[in-house]
């Protein structure tokens, strides 16, 4: 049996040994390894020698020859007349004449010259280096990396500054102490209640959205995205400003001028985003006259312009901050955007075309208004869903809870903010409001006066905690009422805030559940399971509030503590405020979350129900959905920029 043979590198097969064989043949096939090495070396020796000649002999002839390589392919070659005949017979001539010959080629003799200047420098420049040091080297290197930063910030400096406008005039934004010594005693309380909420979120989530009281970490929802921009410090500036929390509120200034970067790539809600940032930047500049709150404001709002990109320029419901790109929420009727989303724009629009003079975003706003008053509505109501592809209805769901309040609020409040000259916003709410009250406002066997829901031609008899607002809007638009109603608006409001009242004295917490119905023997009670939650909702004490600026009946006060007190006891945790699951249950489980619209709003409004009338005075001031004041604009000679009627 034989082995098999070997394939050497040179291809040639090696003799096989027979068995019993006891040497090779005397002939060598192949080069001893000494041989290899030596052979190996000399031509090492060899190529060495060739390289250095070629790149360090002092002639500069193979400097010519690279030179003479790339110029033919960096400068176009000028043939003769004689060389740059045709096949056709015809003669290419660059120029007109020997004198445009004669001045091309005075060029293409430049350009050589300067190629061949540029070649000497780089290559000098290249044996400096390599007599340098490596820490010579390194330290020249760290200083064009600085240079290059230092030119990228000056690129990346920000916007513009704005052109200076008059800024609206600031009342009442201090103090506010009230004359009883209980009510001042209520209102300290409702103070220390704020600094444990924000202490909390210092402590436990600084930077995120928002705050798991009981975990003791950073909280955040698909409406912020999947970045940390710190929702909480923003909402609650102002109502850290207005209780006198100066300490806290600087170290809010400090982590947005710091930390708060929108260009990030989030999907966000361009709702939450504008009611929430934007009016709470807005509001803490026009308190605070802080430019950082100002700009940041403008910033993101730049961030929301490409979300007005459809059709119909109804804005989609979400937009990402880097690319751009809007969608609708997945669940919404048929890809409709949302009436109390894209209905909810325009007080914190107006005070960004006021403050930067870019017509966009008033125009915006306007387009909006107008596309809707070309609108057949149903009965004169206004469903909750609008296509942005299509412009027409979607689902015929109308509320003035969820998916429609703000709507209906920000109408009466254009009004308001423009000094009361916007009337065409005016007469829009009035109009909607008339068939709200034809068509959804009823009172139960019981007495109780409700707002219910219109779904596909009929009422359901259910309101929700969001609808409550209403009751606050109705006293708060009552002067101005067409035919004299101004008594009677007041009167409803008085029968909502009665209502939704009830819906908190009828629970085991004292707190108001998320719905409740008025059917079945059943009145201003939650009857289903995931209807039956508390999260530190506003709207109930918001319209005690308003109530309250326009009665002073006392109950107003007597209910806002009794909230107050049930929020104190059975919400508060060592690390914050949380939310409770059941209402009805006396002992109820929490859902973890300190949402940042309690500090913006739950507590910024008891604060308020608890001071004096001369703190935000409605004269001067008008509270978005976030309850973020911002200035009446006393526009008079102001011509808000685009204020001229938008082309649809």
């Amino acid at each position: 049996m034989t082995t098999p043979a070997l394939l050497p590198l040179s291809g040639r097969r090696i003799p096989t040994l027979s068995p019993g064989a006891s040497s090779f043949p005397h002939h060598r096939a192949t080069l001893r390894l000494s041989e290899k090495f030596i052979l190996l070396l000399i031509l090492s020796a060899f190529i060495t020698l060739c390289f250095g000649a070629f790149f360090f002999l002092p002639d500069n002839s193979k400097h010519k020859r690279f030179d003479l390589g790339l110029e033919d392919v960096l400068i176009p070659h000028i043939d003769s007349p004689k060389e740059g005949k045709h096949s056709s017979g015809q003669v290419i001539i660059h120029g007109q004449g020997g004198h445009d010959e004669h001045r091309h080629r005075e060029e293409e003799e430049s350009l050589r010259d300067k190629i061949r200047a540029d070649h000497e420098r780089a290559l000098q420049e290249a044996k400096e280096k390599l007599r340098k040091s490596r820490d010579e080297l390194q330290a020249e290197i760290q200083t064009e990396k600085n240079k290059v930063v230092e030119d990228l910030k000056k690129q990346d400096a920000g916007p513009k500054p704005l052109p200076p406008v008059p800024m609206p005039k600031v009342v009442g934004v201090s103090d506010g102490e009230p004359p009883e010594p209980d009510a001042k005693e209520k209102r300290d309380k409702i103070r220390e209640m704020m600094k444990h909420a924000w202490d909390s979120y210092r402590q436990y989530g600084w930077g995120h959205n928002e705050l798991k009281p009981l975990a003791k970490k950073g909280h955040s929802t698909n409406i912020f995205g999947n970045s940390q921009l710190g929702a909480t410090i923003v909402d609650a500036l102002d109502t850290l400003y207005i209780m006198g929390l100066h300490d806290e509120f600087k170290d809010g200034q400090e982590w947005i001028e710091q930390n708060l970067d929108f260009s990030v790539n989030a999907e966000v809600s361009v709702f939450e985003v504008n009611i929430r940032f934007i009016g709470g930047l807005l509001a803490a500049y026009y308190l605070s006259g802080q430019e950082v709150f100002k700009m940041k404001a403008v910033q993101l709002a730049e961030k929301l312009l490409p979300a007005f990109n459809t059709p119909t320029g109804i804005p989609w419901a979400m937009v990402n901050l880097k690319s751009g790109v809007g969608r609708n929420w997945g669940w919404a009727s048929a890809g409709s955007s949302i009436l109390a989303e894209f209905g909810t724009l325009h007080m914190e629009f107006v005070h960004l075309t006021y403050l930067t003079g870019n017509p966009a975003y008033y125009q915006k706003v306007m387009h909006i208004r107008k596309l809707l008053a070309k609108m057949d509505r149903p009965n004169g109501l206004y469903p909750n869903y609008l296509n942005p592809r299509t412009g027409r209805w979607g689902q015929h769901h109308t509320s003035v809870g969820g998916l429609g309040d703000s709507f209906y609020e920000y109408l009466l409040k254009a009004w308001l903010m423009s000094d009361k000259t916007d009337t065409e916003a005016r007469k829009t709410y009035d109009d909607a409001i008339e068939a709200i009250e034809r068509h959804l406002v009823r009172k139960s066997n019981g007495g109780l006066t409700f707002i219910g829901e219109w779904k596909n031609g009929h009422l359901e008899k259910k309101m929700g905690h969001l609808a409550c607002f209403a009751g606050g809007m109705f006293a708060l638009g009552a002067d101005g009422s067409p035919d004299d109603k101004a008594g009677h608006y007041l009167q409803l409001g008085a029968e909502i805030a009665h209502t939704c009242h009830e819906s908190y004295d009828r629970t085991v917490l004292k707190l108001g559940p998320e719905a409740f119905k008025f059917d079945s023997g059943l009145e201003a009670v939650a009857v289903r399971q995931n209807e039956k939650y508390y999260i530190l909702r506003p709207e109930v004490i918001e319209t005690y509030w308003y109530m309250w600026r326009f009665t002073h009946d006392p109950k107003y006060r007597q209910w806002g503590w009794e909230a107050t007190q049930a929020i104190d006891k059975y919400c508060r945790v060592s690390g914050g405020f949380s939310g409770v699951k059941d209402v009805y249950s006396s002992n109820p489980t929490y859902d973890d979350v300190q949402q940042s619209f309690f500090l913006a709003e739950t507590l910024k409004y008891l604060y308020l129900l608890f001071s004096s009338d001369d703190l935000m005075p409605f004269e001067s001031w008008v509270f978005n959905t976030e309850a973020h004041p911002l200035p009446v604009l006393h526009l008079g000679n102001i011509t808000l920029p685009g204020s001229e009627p938008a082309q649809l």
